[in-house]
């Protein structure tokens, strides 16, 4: 038998942080803990100890470590990155600040609009003289001296970090590169950003903004790696810590240190990789992914069995969501399209001045938590209405780890929600929980209908601690018929990273006529960029590492500053290839937006990713089973559906078997999550461990006796759900 070699994936969200260890013999272990926010790395090293004891491993067996993380997404959010320096081209220190005073998206119609406060004040820019012009010919030399002039003044200021944009780098990065030489020698303590390495992406605003952010949460990103890092070695680890990226690849910690606007979205993505994991495992090219954790939902689309990447991405504003245009700071660098909303299981629900019922955005995070949770909180959340629903087992959470107090659920929603409604508990919590849903469908409507998609034509895969709840009721907000719960959907991102590549993007700007394009001219361009990609994978690629080499090009009509990424076949670069990208560039050009016009097309950028597929775990091996699924019957609740308390059957998911059909209503039961499945649903067990949960039809529903409890009062809040 070979040697035992032990992949770890760590998630770090708002409340949890989750754990998968799974080896190469077909092992899993998953461990859920507590994130403590005050010093994620300690609770990092809590999960590893846990699940190195749990799967009897040695820390030397460790040959993979993959970690997600919020801290840069609560970096921008809370405000509380470094305080930044920019040097840009003399003349053009305003361009950041000028690109902030314009109203945009629902703001264009205020008449009081208020300008969002930018990342850094006007003072804390630094000019230098130099021009470079768009083709990246130098028009003024810099000067060495004029650079350190800058760089004193802005250290004196008290920069932590330097970001670098100047005027057409990306044609030409030679100043920026003597700019960061300059700066580093002159403040060696100061982290220095340089927009040529950062994304060489023309439109100076949005490649200003991402090299902004990239440097406000770098100081802070490198800080961390480096002391996890320090972690791991101290136990024994000696495996190369990597960092999921925004774009659902993995990327070495020293990279991520360096580029840290790479990792903006680092935990969502996990979430979205694994569901295309599961689309191509379960031949579903269409899904809809719903991640929904303690602090926030999340929800993206799987297409032809691969996410969907944008670089039309803003973080910053409150939400976080591709193509939104009214929040946050713009990212060019590739992230996985999808939207987040501050709804989740520690959602605090509230009632408003108004005397309207509010969930979120504000949350209990992990301490104090939910007012079930005996750890001080008092606020009512979602996930003490749903145990007050009876959806979550008080004496089962996180597998039994933590006991829930179900008594303080009650009182908490009865003090701030019930009784200022003037109406009983359950229906407050049923009002909690349906306003939740409506919160989230936001999120999937901005990945589906808000890009034209008609979520109908996917399936719902719903992962986090808290999605198997509400993922039912919410797919019904769209008419979607089927859900698939993932097994152990409560640590799914972390799951995620273990089946994510190592891998790098890079881009080239070079706008050019598509008609009269130089073939030999654009494969030297990806030639160049394919040289980038296979330096930076050196350290992790073997001489056995397959590698896949991905190029596109990004197109648009003459007379149009929006573009649309087209992948360019294999093979070489010719013009019967270039002709057929310029084809592919119509045809998705009418599916968008409905009609195929006939103008000129440039090609505007041009984009190339390099992966070095890893090992991943063993998958499991099922055989269907004899499909009687009393088996797994472990109790019954009582549960509340459609305003009835209903005995409800309880399963052990554990004990289920491929095949295995349960009738709703039921709960299904697993150390991290609970899978809800309501009267006129069933759920059916496939052959890889998913819950698929459907409607069944009126003949075939066997509905259970309905329990003791005192009738719903009917509330408005009762009609509208």
């Amino acid at each position: 038998m070979s040697a035992r070699r032990i992949f770890i994936g760590v998630d770090i969200g708002g409340t949890f942080t989750d754990l998968v260890l799974a080896d190469n013999r077909g092992a899993i272990h998953n461990i859920k803990t507590l994130t403590t926010a005050d010093d994620p790395v300690r609770g990092v090293m809590t999960a590893v100890a846990q699940g190195l004891d749990e799967a009897g491993a040695a820390a030397g067996e460790v040959t993979r470590f993959v970690h997600a993380t919020t801290l840069p997404t609560n970096l921008v959010l809370e405000r509380k990155g470094a305080k930044l320096g920019l040097i840009a081209t003399e003349g053009f220190g305003d361009l950041f600040h000028i690109g902030k005073q314009h109203a945009i998206g629902p703001d264009r119609f205020n008449l009081s609009y208020t300008p969002p406060a930018p990342l850094l004040p006007r003072s804390m820019v630094a000019e230098v003289g130099e021009r470079v012009n768009a083709a990246g010919a130098v028009l003024r030399a810099i000067d060495r001296a004029d650079i350190e002039r800058a760089v004193r003044g802005l250290v004196e200021r008290g920069a932590e970090a330097i970001a670098v944009c100047l005027l057409n780098s990306y044609a030409n990065p030679a100043h920026e590169a003597v700019v960061g030489e300059v700066a580093r020698a002159v403040a060696p303590d100061a982290y220095v950003c340089l927009s040529s390495e950062v994304w060489p992406e023309f439109q100076e605003y949005e490649r200003a903004a991402t090299t902004l952010i990239s440097a406000y949460i770098g100081p802070t990103l490198a800080n961390y790696v480096g002391r996890l890092e320090d972690a791991l070695r101290g136990i024994g680890i000696d495996a190369e810590l990597q960092i999921m990226q925004s774009s659902g690849a993995v990327m070495g910690a020293a990279m991520a240190a360096r580029k840290a606007a790479y990792a903006i979205e680092s935990g969502p993505a996990a979430g979205v990789m694994a569901a295309a994991h599961l689309a191509r495992e379960a031949g579903r090219p269409g899904l809809v992914s719903f991640d929904m954790g303690g602090t926030t939902a999340k929800a993206g689309l799987v297409v032809d069995g691969e996410p969907r990447i944008t670089h039309q991405f803003r973080a910053g504003g409150g939400t976080s969501a591709a193509g939104r245009a009214d929040a946050g700071e713009p990212i060019k660098v590739p992230v996985i399209d999808l939207a987040e909303v501050g709804a989740g299981g520690g959602s605090i629900a509230r009632v408003d001045t108004g005397g309207f019922l509010r969930v979120g955005p504000h949350s209990a995070s992990s301490y104090p938590g939910p007012a079930c949770y005996g750890l001080g909180g008092t606020q009512p959340t979602v996930t003490d209405a749903n145990v007050v629903l009876g959806y979550i087992n008080p004496g089962y959470f996180a597998g039994g780890s933590m006991t829930l107090d179900a008594e303080a659920s009650r009182r908490a929603i009865e003090e701030h929600v019930a009784r200022p409604l003037g109406i009983d508990v359950v229906a407050a919590a049923r009002g909690i929980h349906a306003l939740a849903n409506t919160a989230m469908a936001a999120a999937i409507r901005v990945v589906t209908l808000q890009r034209g998609i008609d979520p109908r034509d996917h399936a719902l895969v719903a992962s986090g601690g808290a999605g198997p709840i509400h993922a039912v009721k919410l797919a019904e907000l769209f008419g979607i018929e089927t859900v698939i719960i993932p097994p152990s959907p409560g640590v799914r991102s972390a799951w995620g990273l273990l089946i994510s590549d190592l891998a790098h993007d890079f881009v080239a700007t070079a706008i050019m006529r598509a008609a009269d394009a130089d073939p030999a001219r654009i494969a030297t361009i990806l030639a160049g960029l394919e040289e980038k990609g296979r330096q930076a994978l050196a350290r992790a690629a073997s001489a056995e590492t397959r590698i896949i080499v991905q190029r596109s090009i990004d197109i648009r009509l003459a007379h149009q500053h929006q573009e649309i990424t087209v992948p360019l076949g294999d093979g070489p670069v010719d013009a019967a290839l270039l002709a057929q990208a310029e084809a592919d560039f119509r045809t998705i050009y009418a599916r968008t937006f409905g009609i195929r016009p006939k103008e000129a097309c440039q090609f505007v950028n041009f984009r190339l990713r390099i992966s070095a597929v890893v090992e991943k775990p063993a998958p499991l091996g099922r055989a269907w089973g004899d499909g009687v699924a009393d088996r797994a019957r472990k109790g019954v609740r009582q549960a509340w559906f459609d305003g009835r308390a209903l005995a409800t059957p309880v399963y052990d998911r554990a004990r289920l078997e491929p095949g295995d059909r349960i009738m709703g209503p039921a709960i299904v039961e697993e150390p991290d999550s609970s899978t809800i499945c309501p009267d006129g649903y069933a759920a059916t067990v496939d052959l890889h461990g998913n819950l698929l949960i459907s409607p069944v039809s009126a003949d075939e529903r066997a509905g259970p006796e309905d329990g003791d409890a005192a009738p719903v009062a009917r509330t408005l809040h009762d009609a509208l759900c």
